[in-house]
């Protein structure tokens, strides 16, 4: 049956995934036939650390969050994932177990690749394999980056380069930046190994200065004040 009126049921696809754009749409339609296709519910375990398995995943709508929960029930968050983007790439890699926990912060489509699959897309198509090797390359160098925050920085500056990131990786207009959902004041103090009452001072503090205006859950960087306060910070022309 056909949908009532002007509705168009649009079937996913991988069409959108960075590392699959500039193939042939036969190719996509190829691998949208071999993957498996689901529809995830809010706070879904996708895969859990340490865990075995090797599929590789891709997010067509929704986002979800990488985590680790340490042993005495801490969890600890590195980064959010949106539409476009994939996880378990690694385990598909090295065969070895799964470095973090990935759990959907809401209603997400995701397309699960067999990483015998994922390996032959690589071999047999170079622009993937540079796609992925320039994603593995971005997450190294962000890994690097947090860690000299991490060793060198204080609570403060720690969460400006945070929220500088978030910000980047939002909607940017001129001078102002809008992130669509900002993490809540307990995973922002995960992201950057702190607690809850450190980063809700702060951002206090920034939104008295206008430097950040909350919209809700919604949020407005004001970019030149960040800049100017992770430069000091840091001290380099890069940030």
């Amino acid at each position: 049956m056909k949908p009532p009126g002007n509705c168009v049921t649009l079937e996913p696809t991988l069409a959108g995934i960075f590392a699959f754009q500039d193939l042939p749409a036969d190719v996509v339609e190829n691998l949208n036939r071999n993957c498996q296709w689901r529809t995830l519910a809010p706070e879904t375990i996708v895969i859990d650390y340490r865990e075995p398995s090797t599929d590789v995943f891709f997010i067509v709508r929704g986002h979800v969050r990488a985590a680790i929960m340490s042993v005495a029930g801490k969890t600890i968050a590195f980064r959010e994932l949106g539409p476009g983007e994939m996880f378990g790439e690694l385990a598909a890699i090295d065969g070895k177990p799964r470095s973090a926990s990935i759990e959907t912060l809401e209603t997400c489509v995701i397309a699960q690749m067999k990483a015998q699959l994922f390996s032959e897309v690589i071999k047999a198509e170079p622009d993937v394999m540079h796609a992925v090797m320039c994603h593995l390359a971005m997450h190294v160098r962000s890994l690097s980056e947090r860690y000299y925050e991490l060793s060198a920085l204080g609570v403060c500056s720690r969460l400006h380069s945070e929220l500088l990131r978030l910000a980047l990786d939002g909607k940017v207009f001129g001078n102002s930046a809008n992130i669509a959902r900002l993490p809540t004041h307990t995973e922002l103090a995960s992201r950057i190994g702190t607690h809850r009452e450190a980063v809700t001072r702060e951002l206090n503090k920034l939104e008295r200065e206008k430097v950040i205006v909350r919209d809700g859950s919604a949020a407005h960087i004001n970019l030149n004040a960040m800049y100017a306060l992770v430069h000091a910070a840091k001290g380099d022309a890069e940030s």
